[in-house]
């Protein structure tokens, strides 16, 4: 089994009895991977990309269970230690597993965004917030103005909610 397999199916076991945040994570990933392929990224690239996808929220457990709370802020404090741990015991190499824990990190900070592989997660992830939030069109449309940024991601965005060419 290759290894990004062997990490989903470990969150599916982390976040067991919890189809919603399985469900969600799913669906990152394979919005991000999407994107990812449709923005040419590199192998590399991609991997990094699959596996911040796969873990990226899973900070909420320890948040929740320590403040109560799984708020942005507390997911991306959280959430670093648990990803590396993860990452490490799945047999990641260093580099990867630095910079997932990175992207675990600034998955709800919206500025500063440096990389692709941040841009596509965080576009990834709205895509499915925005769907399961049952967000209105006028949350999309500003959500869409504000952070996407890849032609693929934008033509999801577009093609998923029904919005026009002028969006943009």
């Amino acid at each position: 089994m290759e290894r990004e397999e062997v990490l989903m199916n470990r969150m599916i076991q982390y976040d067991t009895g919890d189809s919603v945040r399985i469900q969600h994570f799913i669906k990152v990933y394979t919005f991000a991977k999407a994107i990812g392929r449709g923005e040419k990224l590199t192998d590399a690239q991609m991997e990094i990309l699959g596996a911040a996808a796969l873990v990226h929220d899973i900070g909420i457990r320890v948040a929740e269970e320590k403040y109560g709370s799984c708020s942005g802020p507390l997911q991306e404090k959280e959430g670093p230690p648990e990803a590396e741990k993860m990452l490490r015991e799945v047999g990641y190499p260093e580099d990867v597993t630095a910079r997932v824990s990175y992207l675990v990190g600034h998955h709800h900070t919206y500025t500063d965004m440096d990389g692709i592989d941040y841009q596509i997660l965080v576009e990834a992830d709205f895509l499915v917030n925005l769907f399961e939030d049952r967000s209105n069109m006028h949350t999309v449309r500003n959500v869409y103005r504000k952070i996407f940024v890849t032609e693929t991601g934008k033509w999801i965005c577009r093609t998923m909610f029904g919005m026009e060419e002028e969006t943009e």
